[in-house]
C-alpha cells in the first residue's frame, strides 16, 4: 500500500489503542477505593446500583488485552507496511536462504503455509520419491502407500467423489470397472495430473423433442436392457436410427463408449452419473452435460499424484490383487 494509507492505518490503530488506554486509566482514577453502601442515584424497576469500583481483576483484564494488542502489532503485520518483528520469516529456508514465492519477507498467512509445506516436503519427500520410482501396480499393494494415498484422497478428492469414492450426482464411482477415460494405471495418473474436460452436446435443436425421447428409449431398452416406464411415448426403433446417425461417433456403434474422448459405455449402469431413468436420460440428451476434473499437477506434484493414482487403482482392483497375493 502507499505511504499515505500505511500511515493512516498505523495512526488509526495505535491512536485507538492509546485512546482506550487513556479512557481506562482516567475512569479508574476517578473511582473510590473503598466499598460503600451509596448508590449511583438511579433506579430501574426498583433495582439500584452501588457506587463501588470495578474489581481489580476486571481492570487487569483490560490492561492485559491492551498489552496483547501492542505485542501482536509489534510481532505481526498490522500497522500498514510494517512487516513485524517475528523471527524466521526473512526466508522460506533459513539455511539455503530460499526466498518466499512472492519475494517478500515478514509473516503472512501465505508465508506460514509455505513454511509448513516446505517442512512437510523435507520430512516426507523421500518417502514420496521412493513410491514414485515404483510401478503404480506395485505401489497399490503396499499398505503404507495406500494409507498415504487414502489421506491425499480424503483431503483433495472426497469432496467430489465422496469419502468412500463411490461418487455422487455428476461425479463417477471410482470403485467399479466403469472408466470414462480408461482405467489403466498410467491413464488414471494422466487423468489426475492433467485433469479432464468432457462435453456432451445438447441435441434438442438437432433431433427435436420427440427425437430426444426416442434416443432415450433406445438407450434404455436396447443398450441398458430395461423397460420403458408405462405410458412413455417414444419409438426405440427410430431412436436406434437417430443414435446411429448422431451418437456413434463418440459412443460407438454398440454404445460401448470411447475412452479417448471420455464418452462412457452406455451398456453399464456406471455410465449414467447424471441418472439413468428415462426422464433423466432425456434431460441429458436434450441439454447436454459438461464435466471437468481439475488438474492436480501444480497442486500435488508428480510424487503425490503417483500415490493418488495407486490408491484409486486399488479401489477397483483390490480383490484381484488380494487373490494374486
Amino acid at each position: 500500500m502507499t505511504t499515505f494509507w500505511s500511515l493512516y492505518v498505523t495512526v488509526l490503530s495505535l491512536g485507538t489503542i492509546f485512546a482506550l488506554t487513556w479512557l481506562l486509566l482516567s475512569t479508574r482514577r476517578g473511582q473510590r477505593a473503598e466499598q460503600t453502601d451509596e448508590t449511583v442515584g438511579h433506579s430501574f424497576d426498583g433495582i439500584e446500583e452501588y457506587d463501588n469500583p470495578l474489581p481489580k481483576w476486571w481492570f487487569m483484564l483490560f490492561v492485559g488485552t491492551i498489552i496483547f494488542a501492542l505485542g501482536y502489532l509489534a510481532l505481526y503485520p498490522g500497522l500498514g507496511n510494517w512487516k513485524g518483528l517475528l523471527p524466521g520469516y526473512n526466508y522460506l529456508d533459513t539455511d539455503k536462504q530460499t526466498p518466499f514465492a512472492n519475494g517478500q519477507t515478514g509473516w503472512t498467512g501465505v508465508h506460514e503455509w509455505e513454511k509448513e509445506m516446505a517442512k512437510s516436503d523435507a520430512k516426507f519427500g523421500p518417502i514420496f520419491a521412493k513410491f514414485a520410482a515404483m510401478p503404480i501396480e506395485e505401489v497399490a499393494k503396499d499398505p503404507q502407500a495406500l494409507k498415504m494415498g487414502g489421506r491425499l484422497f480424503a483431503s483433495n478428492c472426497s469432496v467430489c467423489h465422496g469419502s468412500d469414492a463411490k461418487g455422487a450426482y455428476g461425479f463417477p464411482n471410482l470403485t467399479d470397472a466403469d472408466w470414462r477415460w480408461g482405467g489403466e494405471p498410467a491413464t488414471i495418473k494422466e487423468t489426475i495430473m492433467k485433469g479432464r474436460h468432457a462435453v456432451m452436446p445438447a441435441w434438442a435443436e438437432v433431433i427435436g423433442e420427440q427425437g430426444v425421447a426416442d434416443v432415450a428409449a433406445f438407450v434404455v431398452t436396447n443398450l441398458d436392457g430395461r423397460k420403458l416406464p408405462e405410458g412413455a411415448k417414444a419409438d426405440a426403433a427410430n431412436g436406434a436410427k437417430l443414435f446411429a446417425a448422431n451418437c456413434v461417433a463418440c459412443h460407438g456403434p454398440a454404445g460401448k463408449g470411447t475412452p479417448a474422448m471420455g464418452a462412457p459405455d452406455l451398456t453399464h449402469p456406471g455410465a449414467f452419473i447424471y441418472g439413468s431413468s428415462f426422464a433423466q436420460l432425456q434431460q441429458t440428451i436434450r441439454y447436454g452435460r459438461q464435466g471437468q476434473m481439475p488438474a492436480q499437477e501444480q497442486l500435488q506434484g508428480n510424487d503425490k499424484v503417483h500415490l493418488l493414482a495407486a490408491y484409486v487403482y486399488s479401489l477397483s482392483h483390490g480383490d484381484k490383487q488380494t487373490e494374486e497375493q
